[in-house]
This record gives structure tokens, sequence and C-alpha cells, in this order.
């Protein structure tokens, strides 16, 4: 009886000081304003409401005297109040792509992962509060920072989940760690694709590739839009006032880096087929079949390069953005894959 009642006190207690901290979160971010909120501040703070209330909690970690990488981690991890051995998860670290943070591309995710492991979601270097004045710029440097970031986590065993450009750095994570990365999925990337593949890649764009994946304009990011999401109607219900707000805010930061790490992922390299490293770990390869930026040929490539280790899944009526033409398809993959 006596266990109980502790248990149902704690319980009021936690929720109690869940609704102070909402309102005071609230208050907080909105006390910075001298106007009305615009609709993209009030939706940004939203999601990052919706994060905490997932039991995610921001958390910034210095990698060294250089560099600082932030996290969105479950509680127990992140400072927050601790999780019971019983009560234990496999660890996820989900690595977003280039158009976005950690926020803006999983929030259709993180409510349905969440409750079936501890999730560690990093800004990469250059994305929302995670920088670096080193001046390397490329993935395998992004992955070398994030195993680190998660040692002093305390996550000494994770699965990875990787999207685009998230899945280049999280394929040289598990490369470097095999004796730390459990399973590996890789969404949309281009992983091992060789430079006559990102010449016609960079062709069919029609445009520098910068002015896309860096976008300046809300007609460039309403471009990026139409060419990742296959199920992009809605799209043209979003105001031009709402993507400038978005890009202002998120895509204007740390502009010049950005660029700079695209130029590293499309500089010339003839033997990257060759010098592509075979992953131990067990790896699932998503893609949509109407991916306009990765052709559908490219998972099976990278199939054959991995061998009998790795599956390829292939989403009907998705771009290169599955997560969010098909979200809930991506995480029943996600879950059934890792833990099966």
């Amino acid at each position: 009886m006596d266990s109980k009642l502790d248990l149902l006190l704690r319980s009021f207690t936690f929720y109690i000081s869940s609704i102070l901290s909402i309102i005071r979160y609230f208050l907080t971010s909105f006390s910075r304003f001298k106007q009305i909120p615009s609709a993209f501040t009030v939706s940004d703070t939203c999601i990052s409401l919706y994060f905490r209330l997932l039991g995610l909690s921001p958390v910034s970690i210095h990698v060294d005297d250089e560099t600082t990488l932030h996290f969105w981690a479950s509680r127990g991890r992140s400072g927050g109040r601790d999780r019971k051995p019983d009560d234990e998860r496999p660890n996820l670290v989900m690595i977003h792509g280039k158009c976005g943070d950690s926020r803006w591309q999983f929030m259709y995710q993180v409510g349905h992962l969440s409750r079936r492991f501890d999730l560690y979601i990093p800004d990469l270097l250059f994305f929302g509060k995670s920088y670096t004045t080193r001046k390397e710029r490329s993935e395998a440097f992004q992955a070398k920072c994030l195993a680190e970031g998660l040692r002093k986590l305390g996550v000494d065993r994770f699965s990875i989940y990787g999207i685009s450009y998230g899945g280049y750095v999280g394929y040289h994570l598990a490369h470097m760690s095999p004796d730390r990365v459990e399973k590996v999925v890789l969404m949309s990337t281009g992983v091992g694709c060789n430079d006559d593949q990102k010449d016609k890649m960079v062709a069919k764009l029609g445009r520098d590739p910068k002015e896309l994946l860096v976008p300046r304009t809300s007609d460039d990011l309403r471009e990026l839009m139409y060419k990742s999401v296959y199920k992009s109607n809605y799209m043209k219900l979003i105001p031009d006032s709402f993507l400038q707000d978005y890009l202002n805010d998120i895509g204007s930061i740390h502009r010049k880096e950005k660029m700079e790490l695209v130029d590293h992922l499309l500089a010339k390299n003839s033997d990257a087929g060759r010098s592509l490293p075979v992953l131990a770990q067990d790896t699932l390869l998503i893609w949509g079949n109407k991916d306009y930026v990765f052709p559908m040929n490219l998972a099976y490539q990278l199939q054959r390069h991995l061998g009998s280790k790795a599956r390829v899944a292939i989403v009907k009526d998705a771009g290169h953005a599955v997560n969010m033409d098909a979200p809930d398809q991506v995480n029943r993959l996600i879950v059934s894959f890792i833990l099966g």
C-alpha cells in the first residue's frame, strides 16, 4: 500500500512540475519578443514543447575546447529524472539531413519512436546550436564529434538512423565504432555514389546544388521541398512569410559553413566505391520509389556493396523525404528491424 501511495505521489509531483515547466517555457520563449510572435515562432516553440512532453530534454556537450554539440536526449542522460534499470530501452541515435535541424526533421517520428527507444537526436555541426571553430568539414569529422558527444552523455551502445546527409555521417560512425553501434538504418542517402553519378544528379537539378541545399529565399526553400517530398500538394498552403521566417531563424545560421559542407560532399573522389568500407552491422536501407535526389538504384548499389548483412525496404509513393511522405511506415520498419 505504501509503495502504491509513493508511486502515486511521485507521479503527481512529476506531472505538476511538468505543467509548471511548460508554463515557464512559454513565458520564457515569448518574453524576448516586443511584438506578437510570428506563425513560425509559435510553431517552432510548439515543436520544442512537444519534444519535452515526450521525455526529451535539450543538452549541450562540449566535445573539446573548440566544438560543442547540442542534443535532444531522453531524460536520465540529460540531467532529468533517472530511469530505473528495469525500464531501460535500446538507444537510438537519429541523425538529420541538411534541410533543417533535429526537431523539424524528426517531428513526425519522435512520438512513436520515443515509446520504444531512448532517443539521442543531435544537431550536426553548424545546425541548430552545434558549432566548431575547427576547419574540418568532412562527414568523418561530424561522426567523430558525435561519437565523443555520445560517450560524454554515457551512451555506450546504440543503433543509428540517418537521413540523407545524416546517412553519410551515420555510415562513418558505424564504421569507426563497430563495438558501440548495434544496427544501422540509412534512408535516402548517397553513400557510395561515384563521380559520374554525382555529376548526373547535379545536372538533373539544373542549378548550383548549394542554392537548394542552403536556400536563401522562400522560393529556393519551396523548390527544395517540392523536390524532396512526393506528396507535396499541402505545401501550396504554406505562405512565403512562414518559409522566410524559417530561413531567417534556422536556415541562415552558419550559412557559410553549411555551404562548405556541401562542397566537401560533392568533391571529386574517383575511388569512392573502392575505398568505401563494408559495415559490420546489420543494415536496413529505406528508400522512396519516387526519390528525385538519390534514385532507387543507389539503394541496391549500396546493398550489393554491404553484402548479406544489408536489406532494402522500398516505400511506395514516397520521395526523398520518406520520413515526411510515410512516417508511420518508416517508424514500423525501424522498430521491427532494430527490435527484431
